[in-house]
C-alpha cells in the first residue's frame, strides 16, 4: 500500500492534466460499478485507489473538503455516475435473463472476496473476541433473517420508504470498507427493482435512494472512520458475519433439471474467477 497516501493524493488533486482526469473518472466509474455489484465493495476500491481518506474527509466536512478539493472530486463522481448507471443495466439484464445465473454470479462475486476480506481483518491481529464476534454476527443474522423467511416472508412492495431504507444499507457499505449489502437488499426482494429504477432512470427510486446513501454517509462517516482505527480487527470480523449470514441465505435452490445446475456451477466459477482476479490486481495496484 502506498506509504504517503496523503502525499499522493495531494499531488494528483493537485494536477490538472488530461491524464489525471481520465484516471480519476475510471477510478470513480470502478468504484461506481462495484457499489451496484454484489461481493464488490465501493469502499474498497476506494481504499485501494487511495480515494477513500479524502471521501471520508468530503463526508465528515462537506463545505469545506469541497471548497480546497472540488478539483479532486469532479472526475471522481462524474466516473462513479457513469459506472453505477452501466452496471445497473447489466445487473437489470441479469436479472431479467436467468435469476438463478445472476445469483450464482453473484454469489461467487461475493465468495471471491471472503479470503482478502479475512486477510485485511487480521492485518493488526485476531483475538478470541474478534472470533467470537464474527459467530455471534453470523449466528444471530442468519438465525433471524431465517425465521422472518419462514414465519413472515419476504415480500415486500416496493415504494418510496424501501428505498429510503435501501440507500441507509448501501450507505453503510460506501463507508464501510468490505461491507456489501446487495445480498441483503436480494434477500428482502429490493435488490433487482431498485436496480430497474437506476438502470432506466426512474426518479421515484433515484431520489429516495440518493437521500438514504447522503444521510447515511454524512451522519456516519466520523463514527465509522473512528472504529476502524481504533477497533479494525473487531469491526472486520463483524462484517465478515453479516456477509456470509446474508449470502447463505440467497442461495438458489429452484433448479428444475440439470441445466440450471450447471448454469448455476458455471456462473459461480465466473464469478469467482472476477471477484479473485480485481482483488490481485487490487493488491499490485496498493503495492506500486
Amino acid at each position: 500500500m502506498n506509504k504517503n497516501p496523503t502525499k499522493e493524493t495531494d499531488k494528483i488533486r493537485n494536477s490538472s492534466s488530461v491524464g489525471t482526469w481520465v484516471l480519476r473518472v475510471f477510478q470513480g466509474a470502478m468504484a461506481g460499478g462495484g457499489a451496484i455489484l454484489p461481493g464488490v465493495s465501493g469502499g474498497v476500491l476506494c481504499v485501494l485507489f487511495g480515494i477513500y481518506q479524502p471521501l471520508m474527509a468530503l463526508f465528515a466536512h462537506p463545505i469545506r473538503t469541497l471548497k480546497t478539493r472540488y478539483r479532486f472530486f469532479i472526475p471522481i463522481f462524474i466516473g462513479a455516475g457513469l459506472g453505477f448507471l452501466v452496471l445497473a443495466r447489466l445487473v437489470e439484464w441479469l436479472f431479467r435473463t436467468s435469476s438463478i445465473l445472476a445469483l450464482s454470479l453473484f454469489i461467487g462475486l461475493i465468495a471471491g472476496t471472503l479470503p482478502s476480506l479475512f486477510k485485511d481483518g487480521g492485518k493488526h491481529g485476531t483475538t478470541r473476541g474478534t472470533w467470537t464476534a464474527f459467530a455471534v454476527s453470523l449466528i444471530v443474522l442468519f438465525t433471524g433473517l431465517s425465521y422472518l423467511q419462514t414465519h413472515t416472508g419476504t415480500a415486500i412492495t416496493p415504494n418510496g420508504w424501501w428505498f429510503l431504507m435501501c440507500g441507509v444499507v448501501w450507505g453503510f457499505s460506501l463507508v464501510i470498507p468490505g461491507l456489501s449489502s446487495s445480498s441483503i437488499l436480494i434477500f428482502i426482494g429490493l435488490y433487482e427493482p431498485m436496480a430497474a429504477g437506476i438502470a432506466n432512470l426512474d426518479f421515484s427510486v433515484i431520489l429516495p435512494l440518493g437521500a438514504g446513501i447522503a444521510a447515511t454517509v454524512l451522519l456516519s462517516a466520523r463514527l465509522v472512520h473512528y472504529l476502524f482505527e481504533h477497533h479494525h480487527a473487531l469491526m472486520y470480523h463483524l462484517i465478515l458475519g453479516v456477509v456470509i449470514a446474508s449470502t447463505l441465505l440467497i442461495i438458489p435452490t429452484n433448479f428444475t433439471g440439470i441445466k440450471d445446475l450447471v448454469i448455476a456451477l458455471v456462473s459461480f466459477v465466473t464469478g469467482f474467477a472476477l471477484a479473485w482476479g480485481m482483488d490481485r490486481y487490487g493488491e499490485r495496484i496498493a503495492e506500486a
